[in-house]
């Protein structure tokens, strides 16, 4: 599968070391463009959401490519879901709703 933009992303960073999910807005030579919040943020933003407690929205950010290591497009398997299909699945909503 190819990675595009409004695809749900993982995006891995270093100096300093850093992981995003989120949704890609654009890639490009020079870096990404990605809709998204900390990944460490994940699961108290799940909660929040359901509790209806104020959150942090997910932020538009650029981070040049001389920083990311990695991006990995956000899939899941039969045993396991993607981090999307989990935020649908806690929170009823999809993640374009953020």
């Amino acid at each position: 599968m190819r990675i595009e933009n409004g695809n749900a992303i993982v995006v891995v960073m270093q100096n300093p070391r850093e992981k995003v999910f989120g949704i890609l807005e654009e890639l490009s030579p020079a870096g990404v463009f990605i809709r998204g919040i900390d990944l460490g943020y994940f699961d108290e933003w799940i909660k929040a959401i359901n509790s209806g407690e104020p959150i942090l929205p997910m932020q538009d950010t650029f981070y040049p490519m001389w920083r990311v290591e990695r991006l990995s497009l956000d899939v899941g398997s039969e045993s396991f879901p993607s981090m999307s299909e989990l935020f649908e699945q806690k929170t009823g909503r999809t993640l374009g709703d953020f």
